[in-house]
């Protein structure tokens, strides 16, 4: 590209799936034999995300519900919500 131009970023890219993570599975997080999930989007693409990012929706059963995850340039990851929890 020619000095002064500029590149267009790529557009952001959502990736909705739904999780059933038991509980004695996500121990295997805490205790480190797994850093990564591995989940298959509604639209059939496979996304692996850091465990970490469910810390905050673990309840007493584990992690339930319907989650996106939004990813950019690089698949560098932008943001990671649930959208229901059933």
């Amino acid at each position: 590209m020619g000095r002064g131009t500029v590149r267009p970023l790529e557009e952001p890219v959502f990736y909705v799936f739904d999780l059933h993570i038991p509980r004695d599975e996500l121990l295997k997080f805490y205790a480190g034999a797994a850093r990564q999930v591995n989940a298959t989007a509604r639209c059939g693409t496979r996304v692996a995300f850091p465990a970490a990012l469910l810390r905050r929706f673990v309840v007493a059963d584990g992690v339930v519900g319907t989650f996106r995850l939004q990813v950019g340039a690089g698949n560098t990851l932008q943001s990671f919500e649930r959208l229901s929890s059933a």
